[in-house]
């Protein structure tokens, strides 16, 4: 077991009190310890600085992917499993032109396994894409916050 030290900007507000501090204050040093002995500190330091957005990405690989069991334990499978969750997830990206959904995915599955016909699929991505163009138009557009959902809130009324 090793144990690395990292300087870090404690918080000085946290907690639900205003102004004040629900845990016991910090000294400045995080202490991180590991069973990775021959990965340097640096190394470990990203990876925990980093640890939200791999917190997501396999987050996003289990639920939206439907990639909760591994096919295989070997390393070469594991990583076959995952190139190709990433190639349908960015080919499902490029054919709808909006970024993949659950309902999208499952949608394609459907279709694959027959249980759905190309005019629902078409229809369900057609439905995604005017979805995705409301919510960009009303992001964009440079006007007071109630005109920006009143906007919102009619095109999705309109389909």
């Amino acid at each position: 077991m090793r144990v690395i030290c990292l300087r870090v900007n404690p918080h000085t507000t946290r907690g639900k009190y205003r102004g004040g501090s629900s845990g016991v204050d910090s000294d400045g040093i995080l202490r991180i310890a590991t069973n990775l002995l021959d990965v340097p500190a640096a190394v470990i330091a990203l990876i925990f600085a980093n640890r939200r957005a791999i917190e997501i990405f396999f987050r996003f690989f289990k639920h939206m992917l439907g990639c909760r069991h591994l096919l295989s334990h070997n390393q070469h499978g594991i990583e076959i499993q995952t190139y190709c969750a990433i190639i349908a997830c960015m080919l499902i990206a490029l054919w709808t032109g909006c970024q993949p959904t659950k309902r999208t995915y499952e949608m394609i599955c459907f279709y694959f396994c027959g249980l759905a016909d190309e005019d629902k699929l078409a229809g369900h991505i057609e439905k995604l894409k005017k979805q995705t163009n409301i919510i960009r138009r009303a992001l964009h557009r440079p006007v007071c916050r109630a005109s920006r959902y009143a906007d919102f809130r009619e095109g999705l009324a309109a389909q």
